[in-house]
């Protein structure tokens, strides 16, 4: 028999702790493989990775020229089938992240680890639903049959107007702002009764159970009642449509369901199932994800993640969000159920990353739900969590013990698709806006903008006050890229610090100014002055003034023109950047 290297055991103990390799080596667990680079004998990226909804979506955030890139290709299937050969199984894999999902034994891993083509080993996360996490509290009769209204003006919200009226979303469903033409990926544990009242005009466009590898989302046949009954809550909440009793945020817009929890262990939500949906996803085209699952907890006797790894970079289900988000999906993720701790955060992942939407929850009056998981991040600068607000006390949505049952739950589970239907109803109104623009219109009109804190973030959303925000700022709405185009592209990360990247793309060569203004039009800085070539260019601006000083915290502009040798105008475009400090 082959032994296994000392090497490769180090390797297993960096990933997993030496209490993992000693006391569990014959105990199966899940783990991440990681590849080296992909090989550019592999491109290109084939067709059907990406639809052509999925192109223009990424075109707002991207020039024409990488609109696909290495990420996309498929994982190396030699490399994957060398993995297999070694572990109990492969579960899911990840072009995005160059890497597979095993469930293997501690020893198998560090045979694993020791291939040639393997980077490294990670310890996958799973999550421990707690007794508190999303628990219906109280039941509602059924409701007598109601004919169905128009889906205009006049709409009977029943019971769930005030949780609509809080983040004021009717005024939006009065302008015909219904989600329509949006298309929204909702991940949960599946989906029970999608024949409730509530949920019979759904427009479900794609189904996939990433759990049993089919395209039925629903739980297995005979699996016992809660199973798919959270699914059911957190997407009436977001699509749902019964007049007189229950309507959702975003009601008209088109759905992909994905089943990615598993109920059947203590801890059912891996993240690899995840990590493959929101992929999914991307490939459909979807243009905002709400997910309302966190990962935090991992089984004894290996080590959990902790609170300390919350910082927008270590988990793999974290760094797949931003990807999704870094290709144009809006990600809206519950901030959790762990309420407060005054020594540290207690987020749980994707809710930490960088570009995540990330949600709280506030009862009927705005008041902070006690429940609700608070910030900050603990990268360098720790980044304030939430970003947003919204009701999660005793929210009215469907059950799951007949199709006209309705009830009312609690959780950040409810809170996120409430905003993310929200994001709907701009994206509608906006198609262009991208994912930054999406969230600073949310956060910057919330009812704390003006002092945000990791209690309540910006605070509660105001749907109104956001679409005027989009409305009436003088941010250029970027138009779908085609190849070749003059383009600035929205800065990243924005808001910011200590430093934001901008990339503008160059049509034909030109003599290019790239400057920052204050919000009174005096010039803080110029970061581009002089001929450039055709192709996409990149700047940086790290927030000091020409002479060095640092910019106080707040709105600057950025400026980009073009003109021809002549001095005719070719392009100019502007674009808001935040600085928090």
């Amino acid at each position: 028999m082959k032994r296994t290297s000392r090497i490769a055991l180090a390797l297993i103990a960096i990933a997993f702790g030496t209490a993992d390799v000693h006391a569990a080596a014959d105990t199966e667990i899940l783990a991440w493989v990681y590849f080296h680079e992909k090989s550019a004998a592999q491109e290109p990226v084939p067709a059907n990775v990406v639809s052509e909804r999925s192109l223009r979506r990424r075109a707002k955030v991207r020039p024409a020229a990488a609109l696909v890139d290495a990420t996309d290709l498929p994982v190396d299937e030699a490399a994957v089938g060398r993995v297999a050969a070694r572990v109990a199984a492969v579960r899911q894999r990840s072009r995005w992240l160059n890497a597979v999902s095993v469930r293997a034994t501690s020893a198998q891993l560090a045979i694993v680890a020791a291939l040639p083509e393997v980077q490294r080993v990670e310890r996958m996360m799973r999550y421990h639903r707690r007794p508190q996490d999303e628990t219906p509290v109280q039941e509602t009769p059924p409701a007598p049959h109601r004919s169905r209204l128009p889906r205009a003006a006049g709409i009977d919200y029943g019971a769930s107007l005030g949780q609509l009226q809080l983040l004021n979303v009717p005024p939006l469903h009065a302008q015909g702002l219904t989600g329509s033409g949006v298309l929204i990926a909702h991940c949960d544990n599946g989906y029970r009764l999608l024949s409730h009242d509530a949920l019979a005009a759904t427009q479900i466009v794609a189904t996939r159970d990433f759990v049993d590898g089919d395209v039925d989302p629903a739980p297995p046949v005979g699996s016992p009642p809660g199973w798919g009954a959270h699914g059911i809550s957190t997407l009436s909440a977001l699509s749902g449509f019964a007049p007189g009793e229950l309507i959702g945020v975003a009601y008209n817009a088109s759905y992909a369901l994905a089943r990615t929890e598993n109920d059947a262990s203590e801890t059912p939500l891996e993240e690899d199932n995840w990590v493959a949906a929101i992929e999914w996803a991307d490939s459909l085209g979807a243009d905002v994800a709400s997910t309302s699952l966190g990962y935090l907890d991992f089984d004894a006797p290996f080590t959990s993640w902790t609170w300390e790894d919350m910082d927008g970079n270590t988990t793999a289900i974290t760094r797949a969000a931003d990807l999704a988000v870094e290709r144009g999906i809006t990600v809206v993720n519950s901030a959790g159920n762990a309420s407060e701790d005054p020594a540290h955060n207690t987020l749980l992942a994707p809710a930490d990353g960088d570009l995540v939407l990330t949600v709280g929850a506030v009862d009927a009056t705005g008041i902070r739900a006690s429940f609700s998981s608070v910030g900050p991040t603990t990268d360098v600068p720790a980044r304030i969590k939430p970003d947003v607000m919204a009701p999660g006390v005793l929210v009215h949505v469907a059950r799951t013990t007949s199709v006209n049952q309705y009830g009312n739950s609690s959780g950040t589970s409810l809170s996120c698709p409430l905003a993310a239907g929200v994001v709907a109803l701009l994206l509608q109104a906006h198609p262009n806006a991208t994912p930054a623009q999406i969230r600073d219109a949310l956060r910057l009109t919330a009812d704390n903008a003006a002092s945000p804190d990791n209690l309540r973030g910006w605070g509660t959303v105001d749907a109104v006050a956001a679409l005027a925000w989009l409305q009436a700022t003088d941010i250029e709405l970027p138009t779908i890229a085609t190849p070749n185009a003059w383009r600035l592209a929205p800065a990243t990360p924005n808001p910011f610090n200590p430093t934001t990247r901008i990339e503008f793309m160059v049509a034909a060569p030109a003599v290019v100014t790239l400057r920052v203004f204050d919000p009174r039009g005096r010039l803080v800085r110029t970061l581009v002055q002089g001929e450039q070539r055709a192709g996409v260019q990149t700047a940086l601006w790290n927030g000091t003034h020409l002479d060095g000083r640092r910019a106080a915290s707040g709105v600057y502009l950025v400026r980009l023109d073009a003109a021809d040798p002549a001095g005719r105008t070719l392009y100019t475009a502007t674009q808001r950047l935040v600085l928090a400090k």
